[in-house]
């Protein structure tokens, strides 16, 4: 497919936002899977991989001083980017028993101060495999409600959960959806990390300003990578069979 799109001539620069095909099969599948419209040209925009997602949606709204918490242990781009944001982690560990690891929902309630600006969460978790369930959407829902906290939630793995178990996206809670950053990775879902190829979903006011660093953070993904992933989600059969 991308030999094809190639061919076609696909070769030069894409839109910034992410080719108009594979935004529309984007929010197609989001909402196909997990009960939420997105408006592809408003609410989609395709990154260079997930961590450009997260790197762009943190610089977008993080601000000198503001505090992001993170729960910990944690993917090693977060951190990083909010340092380069001006912004200060605060970090909650999981707690840890003999069912294994969760997120600890009141220790991340005590380290909401009024700096808070963002709370990250990541499931299925990157590196204990653990994995958020319909109450700690409602915990987290609990703690943001009625405030100006945002979330982004890293979702790379979603269709890497085995037993049954439903994938929590952040993006089937309607009060949590309203103000996060979904990040997801065809690298991923599709195991081709080396096209690099992500992309996130946010209320058009979020991704507004996530586009403002887009733009001038790598401008836009490689043109055919994206055409080729377009073609083959016309054939919705390759992610309807894969977890959610």
């Amino acid at each position: 497919l991308v030999s094809e799109a190639m061919r076609a001539g696909h070769n030069q620069y894409a839109p910034m936002t992410g080719v108009p095909a594979l935004r529309e099969a984007i929010a197609a599948k989001i909402e196909a899977t997990y009960g939420r419209h997105y408006d592809p040209a408003t609410e989609i925009t395709v990154t260079v991989g997930a961590s450009q997602a997260i790197q762009s949606a943190i610089l977008a709204v993080v601000h000198p001083g503001d505090e992001v918490i993170v729960i910990e242990p944690a993917y090693d781009c977060y951190a990083p980017a909010v340092a380069l944001s001006g912004g200060v982690v605060v970090p909650v560990a999981m707690r840890v028993d003999a069912a294994g690891y969760s997120v600890p929902w009141d220790a991340v309630r005590a380290a909401v101060t009024p700096r808070t600006r963002m709370i990250v969460v990541n499931t299925p978790h990157n590196p204990t495999g653990t994995i958020l369930r319909q109450p700690d959407l409602e915990a987290l829902a609990a703690i943001v409600d009625g405030s100006q906290i945002l979330v982004l939630s890293d979702e790379v793995y979603e269709h890497m959960v085995y037993e049954g178990e439903p994938h929590a996206s952040v993006s089937r809670h309607p009060v949590l959806a309203e103000r996060a950053f979904v990040v997801s990775s065809f690298g991923k879902a599709f195991h081709v990390t080396g096209w690099k190829i992500g992309h996130v979903a946010a209320p058009a006011a979020l991704m507004t300003e996530f586009r403002k660093v887009h733009q001038y953070n790598v401008f836009c993904v490689t043109a055919p990578m994206q055409h080729a992933i377009a073609a083959y989600l016309e054939d919705a059969a390759p992610w309807r069979d894969l977890p959610s």
